[in-house]
């Protein structure tokens, strides 16, 4: 990781607590379990930023078309993770999210997305919206790139 990352970074948060069966047979939270933390960041992010559309997940919305994680530190249960997520790049149809998952105040992993804005009722890309583009450029402390 070329950066470093730091939880001011981010103007979204959330907090999730592990759980006994996060763990693998080393004592460790498995790292698969990451990318379910990213989950749970990113579709609160949009809960929240979204809240007053009601087409919303119904007619348009996102899809998730890649992912990735760079683990920083070993987490050990129990502990409780406190995942930043942005928004770091608009393009037209689609957006590379990060997110930076801290365990007392201290980096344990990354990762990093892209998702496709959606038309569910289509059933294909669109370009991101105008009024979606304004509400994130109006969150986020670290403005995204946009192409």
């Amino acid at each position: 990781m070329q950066q470093t990352l730091s939880q001011q970074d981010f103007a979204f948060t959330c907090r999730v607590p592990t759980r006994w069966s996060d763990l693998d047979m080393l004592g460790h939270v498995n790292n698969a379990r990451f990318f379910s933390f990213d989950e749970s960041a990113r579709l609160e992010y949009f809960g929240e930023l979204m809240r007053g559309d009601p087409t919303f997940w119904k007619e348009r919305g996102f899809i998730l078309a890649r992912i990735e994680c760079d683990f920083l530190a070993q987490l050990h249960h129990p502990a409780v993770v406190d995942i930043g997520f942005r928004i770091a790049r608009i393009g037209r149809s689609s957006m590379n999210t990060l997110a930076g998952m801290f365990v007392d105040g201290k980096p344990v992993a990354v990762s990093r997305g892209v998702l496709v804005w959606f038309n569910y009722e289509l059933q294909k890309p669109q370009p991101v919206p105008d009024d979606v583009r304004a509400l994130i450029r109006a969150r986020e402390v670290i403005a995204p790139e946009e192409n």
